[in-house]
């Protein structure tokens, strides 16, 4: 039960932002010293930092929150950039799409609105939200299944990899440091993502602007010359200049008025 609970509060935060004890107390539904308890365990560990009255995910964490919390984090603009990024498909293309939960949205898009392509993807959501769509040829890559982020990964996918080539690679990013590389929590992910660049002719990252100046344990590599970054309206002038530098393509993805 502890566990549980310890996972329910770091999704609370991840999913919240920073949280007093006592609405984390209501959110878990334990008592205040249960809750005061489990944030100590959880500072500890390196997953959470103690604020006064309450707590946030810790900066540089690199314990994966699942992958349905993460789906619902900062929807609104995910949401936004897949917009953009569906307007960069054109029609006949061999598209490949990662596991990400903002690739997700795209995936997303294509059900209402699909389009003849060819949809190559790691992604077991992206496969099942696609695998019935009309007008869509639908690959999913081979190998280990990795619960955390509902990928597949591995010696298999990457080697599935060496025989394919993309016109176009949408790729979302779990973090990008601040001299512009491209950083993943598991190394197994990394490396796959890593192959998924060097295979495509176009690679459009897709980034919400969180994901800029932070850092994640293993690097997938830089920014590659002439990718496209779709990011959202939150992403501040000193990034939006720092991309132009890295002659990289940069779009901003304005959300809906009142999109949650």
């Amino acid at each position: 039960m502890k566990l549980d609970r310890l996972t329910a509060i770091r999704s609370h935060l991840y999913t919240h932002g920073p949280t007093s004890i006592g609405d984390l107390a209501t959110a878990v539904g334990a008592s205040l010293a249960t809750v005061r308890r489990d944030l100590q365990s959880l500072e500890e560990s390196g997953v959470v930092d103690r604020v006064h009255g309450g707590a946030k995910i810790a900066e540089g964490s690199t314990v994966e929150v699942d992958f349905g919390t993460r789906e619902h984090r900062s929807l609104a603009a995910k949401r936004a950039i897949a917009v953009a990024a569906y307007s960069l498909l054109e029609p006949h293309m061999a598209v490949f799409l990662d596991a990400g939960t903002t690739v997700l949205q795209v995936a997303r898009l294509l059900r209402m609105e699909p389009m003849p392509l060819s949809v190559f993807t790691n992604g077991l959501k992206v496969a099942q939200e696609l695998y019935d769509v009309p007008k869509l040829k639908v690959f999913v890559l081979g190998g280990h299944l990795r619960y955390e982020n509902a990928s597949l990964i591995g010696p298999q996918a990457e080697a599935m990899l060496q025989t394919l080539w993309f016109d176009t690679l949408l790729l979302g990013a779990s973090a990008v440091t601040a001299d512009g590389v491209l950083c993943s929590i598991d190394g197994s992910e990394a490396s796959l993502n890593g192959k998924m660049l060097a295979r495509s002719t176009r690679q459009v990252l897709l980034a919400d602007s969180r994901k800029f100046g932070t850092t994640a344990t293993f690097a997938v590599g830089p920014i590659p010359a002439g990718a496209t970054i779709v990011s959202d309206a939150g992403l501040s002038a000193e990034w939006r200049q720092r991309i132009r530098d890295w002659k990289a393509d940069l779009y901003i993805a304005v959300a809906a008025e009142g999109a949650a």
